[in-house]
């Protein structure tokens, strides 16, 4: 698509997020031009606030020359009909399974990849370093921060240990889930749709964590991660969470 044929796009986001790389997928498969701003975290929450709203202040967002649409899933579905192909969206009752697949991921799995790759950072706050490219496990200087870092997103995200017991007892169903869709055509066809970028881009950043890496992998839901997304930097050991936690 020529510059002259699309609207001017400028997309808001935060390197680490993964909806946010949801968004990046489509908008490099779709071949679209855009311009990139990479927002730091915290001041990042008055910045989006004062574009799409007081409402909205968490990543992705852009904005369609002067259009601002928020949240990943109504980003995909306007980039659909800017250039509808590839398509993101198949037509008939495929494309009715791939929106309910992509509205579950954004609301049932999607926050998974916060609060468990944060919890698990809590945990093993050393490990921090290795989100970085490249990155190793913290020094105790570098740790001490990462500690503050990490209360600071725990406090953030309203994270506590009781929610993070029942989002790790909730995992396996929802990784069976996924393997339905699977099993079911609605993942992992020849071109990827929006419920693989939705749905991958969780799966590839909840295997940064070592003990999920061990319920993912094996399992078609490991395809889902590692089709589409790249491998992202970081792991945080296997025995992270407290013996019991994992089903």
């Amino acid at each position: 698509m020529s510059a002259t044929a699309q609207p001017r796009i400028v997309f808001h986001l935060l390197g680490p997020s993964h909806p946010c790389a949801a968004v990046e997928a489509a908008l490099k498969l779709k071949g679209l031009d855009y311009e990139r701003v990479e927002l730091q975290p915290g001041p990042h929450i008055e910045q989006m606030a004062a574009v799409y709203g007081d409402d909205r202040t968490t990543v992705p967002g852009a904005v369609f020359d002067d259009e601002p649409v928020h949240g990943s899933n109504a980003i995909l579905e306007r980039l659909e009909q800017i250039a509808p192909s590839p398509a993101l969206f198949p037509d008939g009752e495929l494309g009715e399974k791939v929106v309910e697949a992509m509205t579950w991921g954004d609301a049932e799995l999607q926050p998974l990849g916060r609060s468990l790759t944060w919890g698990a950072l809590h945990f093993r706050p050393e490990s921090l370093g290795t989100f970085a490219p490249g990155g190793a496990p913290l020094d105790p200087a570098g740790t001490d921060f990462a500690i503050r870092m990490i209360r600071g997103t725990w406090k953030y995200h309203k994270l506590t240990a009781v929610r993070l017991g029942e989002d790790l007892a909730g995992l396996p169903a929802k990784l069976d889930r996924v393997d339905r869709y699977v099993a079911d055509g609605v993942l992992l066809g020849e071109e990827p749709n929006a419920a693989d970028l939705q749905i991958g881009s969780t799966l590839s950043v909840l295997r940064t964590v070592g003990d999920l890496r061990v319920l993912i992998d094996g399992r078609p839901a490991e395809q889902v991660a590692r089709k589409w997304f790249e491998e992202r930097p970081g792991i945080v050991p296997v025995g992270a969470f407290p013996a019991g936690w994992l089903a």
